[in-house]
């Protein structure tokens, strides 16, 4: 699968180990950085999302195209293979066939939601999420913008690198850790600032955040290619 993801905001904080270790299913351990966790809330939208069909032909699907997505994530290293990834708690989606798709293909945690984004002149993106069909208000809202002057790629063993570089999503079905690869370009990351008005994605999935400013990291845009899920096994 192909998709675009545009105007991305990277929220983290950093958690204590062992609240996070006690979330995580059986076969993935936590990724620490500085000694901690870290949890990210990061909001964007998607375009030119396709999938390969048959062979070699690629197919976009009516009706996920584009929309807007907001995900609740932290980092891992598999128990079997010691592979580094992103382990997602939640992805909330504004598209109920991506919704449909991604949680039968790929066995990801996805919530249908209500979204909205504006971009301001600025630059300023308004973003707001509330999740629909669970019973429980689950909702984000914010202001973000990037500052601009894109360094280059993050350096290996710096923070934004840790929290950003990840080639790898894991998430478990049938009693199994099951592994996913990505494929991009270094994220031509970007200073942020946000103003997050509500955030309730964490408490929702039993995440207390800490009682300080997030570490913001914003991006443009970024061609992405996922693959197929397979059983977390070493390779013989």
């Amino acid at each position: 699968m192909a998709q675009r993801w545009n105007d991305l905001l990277f929220a983290h904080w950093p958690i204590p180990v062992d609240e996070m270790a006690r979330l995580l299913p059986a076969g993935l351990e936590v990724d620490t950085f500085d000694g901690y966790a870290w949890v990210g809330v990061v909001p964007f939208w998607m375009d030119q999302v396709r999938t390969r069909a048959v062979g070699e032909r690629c197919i976009t699907v009516p009706g996920t195209a584009t929309f807007c997505e907001l995900n609740l994530r932290t980092y891992v290293r598999s128990q079997i293979t010691n592979l580094r990834g992103a382990y997602f708690f939640s992805l909330d989606a504004a598209s109920a066939l991506a919704v449909i798709g991604a949680r039968t293909l790929f066995h990801l945690p996805y919530f249908l939601a209500s979204m909205n984004l504006q971009m301001d002149s600025d630059g300023t993106v308004e973003y707001s999420s509330k999740r629909l069909l669970t019973g429980r208000s689950v909702r984000f809202k914010a202001r973000y913008r990037g500052l601009g002057q894109v360094a280059g790629p993050s350096r290996t063993g710096t923070l934004e690198h840790f929290l950003t570089e990840r080639y790898s999503l894991f998430t478990r079905h049938a009693g199994q850790v099951q592994v996913g690869h990505i494929h991009h370009l270094p994220w031509p990351l970007e200073a942020a600032e946000a103003e997050i008005s509500i955030n309730e994605l964490p408490a929702a999935h039993g995440i207390a955040l800490p009682d300080r400013p997030p570490v913001l990291h914003f991006a443009r845009e970024l061609h992405v290619y996922l693959w197929s899920l397979r059983e977390d096994q070493k390779q013989i």
